[in-house]
């Protein structure tokens, strides 16, 4: 399919992979062993969906496989991060779940684990150079190709339209899949004529502050913006409150990622054209699963596609799961899903969009 990303491995490599992670070190998981799964995640200001989706779907998902584990979040701290990983580590974890803050941090954080025979899963983004021992996350590539396709469908009548682009962390791997997602689908229609390329910048530690001054300065050079790829509902938004500024909401397309409340309330108005539904139930439960199955010597046969690190050439077993666009139509997909609630979104200054929308 793609350079990155080998599918549908043989079993037995898959296998051997998972053999040597098991059996590395003195401190490594073994049959009987009682599971103590540590995760760290990053923050709670790059996306809501930390704080919000992910923690609590990881902790009912552990709960569910009645496993020991640990939850916390370094709140953007660098020295928390490590501080975090060094305790659960004394206090005997068996496997180290960690979504890095950044490659050098996550590097260090995974070198200790690996250092005490305690296998490693990237989730969600994988740490480049990190040698994390497996990875589970959504296909982020074919999430900035939603993005740019929910972009062109956006735009769709509009001729010639300037495009922006505000990208996600330059030390997020993440951010660069999705850009490469995204710039799949737009550089054509740049290099066609179709669309007119604009200001482009990346955002960093996706800090949605930032991405409002990045725009507003991106809106001063460029006034005749129509369309602005944005990686992130968090940052959408601060896009979004620029364009209220000049009255453009919902004439200037704006996408985003991660189908946060803010983010669902926004496309269900018409101020952000699209976003991106990566559910954390399925995510949470594909990870849960393998961390058990690791901490219990069993089989981690859930990580069957083969991801390669670009910093070491590394083949990372690895479980990819499918992302969805989320429109106006189908935000009721997302509350579904038990994602958010419709209490959350349909507040009473959503009520009638959310009427409009199908979602009672």
């Amino acid at each position: 399919m793609r350079h990155s990303i080998i599918r549908s491995l043989a079993v037995g490599a898959v296998a051997a992979l998972a053999l040597g992670a098991c059996s590395s070190g003195t401190g490594g998981s073994a049959k009987g062993r009682k599971p103590y799964i540590g995760v760290i995640l990053p923050d709670t200001t790059s996306s809501a969906r930390w704080a919000t989706q992910d923690q609590p779907a990881l902790a009912a998902a552990f709960k569910a496989k009645n496993v020991k584990y640990d939850i916390q979040n370094a709140q953007g701290n660098k020295t928390q991060f490590q501080a975090i990983a060094d305790h659960m580590l004394k206090e005997g974890v068996n496997i180290l779940m960690i979504v890095d803050l950044d490659a050098a941090t996550g590097t260090a954080v995974l070198a200790k684990a690996r250092q005490q025979g305690v296998p490693t899963i990237d989730y969600d983004r994988l740490t480049l150079g990190g040698g994390a021992d497996y990875y589970v996350s959504f296909d982020n590539v074919d999430v900035g190709e939603l993005q740019g396709q929910g972009l062109v469908a956006c735009l769709g009548g509009t001729k010639k339209p300037v495009v922006a682009e505000v990208n996600g962390s330059p030390t997020d791997n993440n951010a660069t899949l999705f850009a490469q997602g995204y710039n799949s689908v737009l550089n054509p229609l740049y290099a066609d004529g179709t669309f007119i390329k604009g200001p482009n910048q990346s955002t960093t530690d996706w800090k949605n502050d930032i991405a409002g001054q990045n725009f507003a300065k991106m809106l001063a050079e460029a006034p005749n913006i129509g369309g602005v790829l944005v990686a992130n509902d968090g940052m959408a938004q601060a896009v979004i409150g620029v364009l209220k500024q000049h009255h453009l909401n919902g004439r200037v397309q704006v996408t985003g990622q991660d189908a946060t409340v803010a983010g669902l309330q926004s496309v269900l108005v018409g101020d952000q054209c699209m976003t991106i539904f990566k559910d954390s139930v399925k995510e949470a439960n594909a990870a849960a699963e393998l961390a058990t199955a690791l901490a219990t010597g069993g089989s981690a046969s859930s990580a069957n596609t083969m991801v390669a690190d670009s910093v070491t050439g590394k083949l990372v077993a690895s479980v990819m799961l499918t992302p969805e666009a989320i429109v106006k139509q189908n935000v009721g997909d997302v509350i579904s899903a038990g994602a958010v609630t419709k209490a959350q979104v349909c507040t009473p200054e959503f009520a009638e969009a959310c009427t409009a929308n199908g979602i009672k």
